[in-house]
Protein backbone atom coordinates (compact mmCIF):
# COMPACT_ATOMS: atom_id res chain seq x y z
CA UNK A 1 0.00 0.00 0.00
CA UNK A 2 1.53 3.57 -0.87
CA UNK A 3 1.11 6.15 1.52
CA UNK A 4 -1.23 9.19 1.04
CA UNK A 5 -2.70 12.21 1.98
CA UNK A 6 -5.82 11.84 4.55
CA UNK A 7 -7.71 13.58 7.29
CA UNK A 8 -6.97 11.47 10.98
CA UNK A 9 -9.11 13.60 13.11
CA UNK A 10 -11.79 15.36 11.30
CA UNK A 11 -14.56 17.59 13.35
CA UNK A 12 -13.30 15.90 16.12
CA UNK A 13 -13.91 12.59 15.41
CA UNK A 14 -11.00 10.20 14.65
CA UNK A 15 -10.97 8.61 11.27
CA UNK A 16 -8.37 6.00 11.39
CA UNK A 17 -5.49 4.79 13.03
CA UNK A 18 -1.78 4.56 12.04
CA UNK A 19 -0.82 1.27 11.30
CA UNK A 20 2.13 -0.78 10.15
CA UNK A 21 1.51 -4.28 8.70
CA UNK A 22 2.29 -5.61 11.69
CA UNK A 23 0.03 -3.49 13.94
CA UNK A 24 -2.74 -4.27 10.99
CA UNK A 25 -2.11 -7.82 11.09
CA UNK A 26 -2.43 -7.96 14.95
CA UNK A 27 -5.60 -6.15 14.94
CA UNK A 28 -7.59 -7.86 12.16
CA UNK A 29 -7.35 -4.90 10.66
CA UNK A 30 -5.65 -3.32 6.81
CA UNK A 31 -2.35 -1.81 6.85
CA UNK A 32 -2.57 2.57 6.81
CA UNK A 33 1.38 2.26 5.05
CA UNK A 34 2.95 3.90 8.40
CA UNK A 35 5.52 1.33 9.33
CA UNK A 36 7.42 3.55 11.72
CA UNK A 37 4.60 6.16 13.09
CA UNK A 38 3.27 9.52 11.80
CA UNK A 39 5.04 11.37 9.01
CA UNK A 40 4.29 14.46 7.62
CA UNK A 41 1.97 15.30 10.50
CA UNK A 42 0.17 18.53 10.43
CA UNK A 43 -2.07 19.63 13.12
CA UNK A 44 -4.16 22.60 12.29
CA UNK A 45 -3.82 25.83 14.37
CA UNK A 46 -6.45 27.26 16.15
CA UNK A 47 -6.41 31.57 16.47
CA UNK A 48 -5.18 32.17 19.42
CA UNK A 49 -1.33 33.32 19.76
CA UNK A 50 0.88 31.96 22.66
CA UNK A 51 0.11 34.87 24.96
CA UNK A 52 -4.20 34.15 24.25
CA UNK A 53 -3.23 30.31 25.24
CA UNK A 54 -2.02 31.40 28.49
CA UNK A 55 -4.89 34.02 29.09
CA UNK A 56 -7.91 30.79 28.17
CA UNK A 57 -5.75 28.61 30.36
CA UNK A 58 -6.84 31.17 33.47
CA UNK A 59 -5.00 28.78 35.97
CA UNK A 60 -2.77 26.03 35.54
CA UNK A 61 0.35 24.45 34.44
CA UNK A 62 2.62 24.85 31.86
CA UNK A 63 4.49 22.28 30.76
CA UNK A 64 7.65 22.78 28.73
CA UNK A 65 9.65 19.61 29.55
CA UNK A 66 8.53 16.20 29.78
CA UNK A 67 10.86 13.13 31.36
CA UNK A 68 10.54 9.17 30.80
CA UNK A 69 8.43 6.86 29.48
CA UNK A 70 5.12 6.35 31.05
CA UNK A 71 2.38 5.86 28.33
CA UNK A 72 0.83 2.02 28.09
CA UNK A 73 -1.03 1.70 24.64
CA UNK A 74 -2.94 -0.83 26.15
CA UNK A 75 -5.37 1.08 28.57
CA UNK A 76 -4.09 4.59 27.41
CA UNK A 77 -2.76 5.41 30.62
CA UNK A 78 0.15 8.65 30.98
CA UNK A 79 2.26 9.40 33.61
CA UNK A 80 5.43 11.60 32.73
CA UNK A 81 8.35 13.34 34.98
CA UNK A 82 7.29 16.99 33.71
CA UNK A 83 8.72 20.72 34.60
CA UNK A 84 7.48 23.83 33.06
CA UNK A 85 5.58 27.02 34.83
CA UNK A 86 2.03 27.76 36.83
CA UNK A 87 0.32 29.84 35.28
CA UNK A 88 -2.44 32.13 37.44
CA UNK A 89 -4.45 34.85 36.00
CA UNK A 90 -3.63 34.26 32.30
CA UNK A 91 0.45 34.94 33.23
CA UNK A 92 4.06 32.96 34.11
CA UNK A 93 3.92 32.73 38.19
CA UNK A 94 6.85 30.70 38.47
CA UNK A 95 8.60 27.73 37.66
CA UNK A 96 7.84 24.13 38.68
CA UNK A 97 10.18 21.00 38.42
CA UNK A 98 10.24 17.65 39.36
CA UNK A 99 6.47 16.95 39.14
CA UNK A 100 5.00 14.52 37.68
CA UNK A 101 1.77 14.50 34.92
CA UNK A 102 -0.31 12.01 34.76
CA UNK A 103 -3.82 10.98 32.78
CA UNK A 104 -5.40 9.04 30.07
CA UNK A 105 -5.21 9.70 26.57
CA UNK A 106 -8.33 9.00 25.47
CA UNK A 107 -9.37 11.72 28.07
CA UNK A 108 -6.23 14.03 27.12
CA UNK A 109 -7.69 13.70 23.28
CA UNK A 110 -11.12 14.63 24.25
CA UNK A 111 -10.08 17.20 26.31
CA UNK A 112 -8.32 19.41 24.15
CA UNK A 113 -9.60 22.69 24.39
CA UNK A 114 -7.14 25.16 21.62
CA UNK A 115 -4.70 24.42 19.80
CA UNK A 116 -2.64 27.64 19.59
CA UNK A 117 -1.26 28.97 16.44
CA UNK A 118 2.03 29.17 17.39
CA UNK A 119 3.35 26.30 15.60
CA UNK A 120 6.34 24.32 15.94
CA UNK A 121 8.63 22.77 13.12
CA UNK A 122 10.30 19.10 14.42
CA UNK A 123 11.44 17.16 11.62
CA UNK A 124 7.76 16.27 9.03
CA UNK A 125 4.95 17.71 11.97
CA UNK A 126 3.74 20.44 12.78
CA UNK A 127 1.74 21.61 15.76
CA UNK A 128 0.84 24.71 18.34
CA UNK A 129 0.36 24.33 21.64
CA UNK A 130 -2.36 22.10 23.19
CA UNK A 131 -4.08 23.17 26.09
CA UNK A 132 -5.92 19.93 27.78
CA UNK A 133 -8.82 20.88 29.98
CA UNK A 134 -7.22 18.75 32.89
CA UNK A 135 -4.99 16.29 34.27
CA UNK A 136 -3.31 15.31 37.40
CA UNK A 137 -0.39 16.72 38.81
CA UNK A 138 1.78 15.66 41.66
CA UNK A 139 5.09 16.67 43.27
CA UNK A 140 6.76 18.81 46.12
Amino acid sequence: MTTRDREVVEGGVLQGYFLSTYSARKLGMATTANSGGSHNLLVAPGPLDFAGMLKKLGTGLLVTEVLGHGINYINGDYSRGAAGFWVEGGEIAYPVHEITIAGNLKDMFRGIVAIGNDTVVRGSKQCGSILIDRMMVAGQ
